[in-house]
């Protein structure tokens, strides 16, 4: 029995290890597959926060391109290869520009991705993402605990675009999470990222725990705009790869803030840990990706 217990031991690290080296070699092919293909993206993002995500999807190796007018947003997503939709400053005239180029890149079989900030701060905005999530086929929906679970709910929220405590992927709350991140992609057949201290990215039946990130992340607005541009641009390059690419880009992320947090001086705060943030991207190699990233398979 002895014998036994130590043989399955051993075929358990085996299977660890070999595991380990196979997703750590696929988040460097996907960074790569973006720096090769340099996929131009359509976002129909935050104001605050628009030029951040410009020069975050340039520092991947991608291009973009802004657009939220609904005169010619289905005309520029034509000649896209993705698609980020992006509630952060929603108003009316947007919310047409959004679904005429979320149905024109599903007609093309091109990556969506929605960024539900603060949906459940107000009626409008959860009126507005319900409209999106109906007419147009997304792939991935990426935002904090809170943002998900209003989505997923119809609730209200109270933290602004904050995640609320109880909400927050911890340790303690995994499975829990983890269930409920996998039955609301099964919901909506969308990759579905819940990102914050620890980030959950699943799809119907696996799901990945991402540990990479600093909390001084939260201290510079945009990060998590940044994030679901990337994600559009890891999803163009990455076809038939959704789950993977998603994780690849949340893992990206992170190492950034991490890699950025380490090159800061005593003498420098969030303003400069914004731009090291971008730098720390655009230097990323491959190689320090699969090192860096700390992912695991719950």
């Amino acid at each position: 029995m002895r014998g036994y217990s130590q043989s399955g031991s051993r075929f358990f690290m085996r299977f660890f290890m070999w595991f380990a080296g196979k997703e750590a070699a696929m988040l460097k092919e996907c960074l790569e597959n973006v720096r090769r293909t340099a996929p131009l993206i359509h976002n129909i993002t935050n104001y605050v926060t628009i030029n951040d995500v410009a020069n975050v999807l340039l520092a991947c190796g991608a291009r973009p391109i802004m657009s939220d007018e609904a005169e010619d947003a289905a005309q520029i997503t034509s000649v896209c290869a993705g698609l980020n939709i992006n509630l952060g400053q929603l108003h009316k005239t947007g919310v047409e520009g959004m679904l005429r180029a979320g149905k024109r890149a599903n007609e093309l079989g091109n990556p969506v991705v929605l960024d539900p900030v603060g949906v459940g701060v107000s009626d409008f905005r959860r009126e507005t993402a319900g409209r999106l999530l109906k007419e147009i086929r997304f792939t991935a929906i990426r935002g904090n605990a809170s943002e998900i679970r209003a989505l997923a709910e119809g609730r209200k929220t109270a933290g602004g675009v904050d995640a609320d405590a109880w909400d927050a992927v911890t340790g303690g709350r995994l499975e829990r999470d983890a269930a409920f991140a996998k039955a609301f992609s099964a919901q909506t057949g969308c990759i579905i990222a819940m990102t914050g201290s620890l980030d959950l990215v699943a799809d119907a039946s696996r799901c990945f725990l991402i540990r990479n990130g600093k909390e001084q992340m939260s201290r510079v607005t945009g990060t998590g705009c940044q994030l679901s541009g990337l994600m559009a641009a890891f999803l163009a390059s990455n076809p038939g790869k959704a789950l993977e690419a998603a994780a690849s880009a949340v893992c990206t992320m992170g190492l950034a803030g991490e890699l950025a947090f380490d090159r800061m001086r005593e003498d420098e705060g969030n303003a400069t840990y914004r731009n090291r943030i971008i730098d720390a991207v655009y230097l990323m190699t491959g190689e320090e990706l699969e090192r860096g990233a700390r992912m695991e398979l719950l």
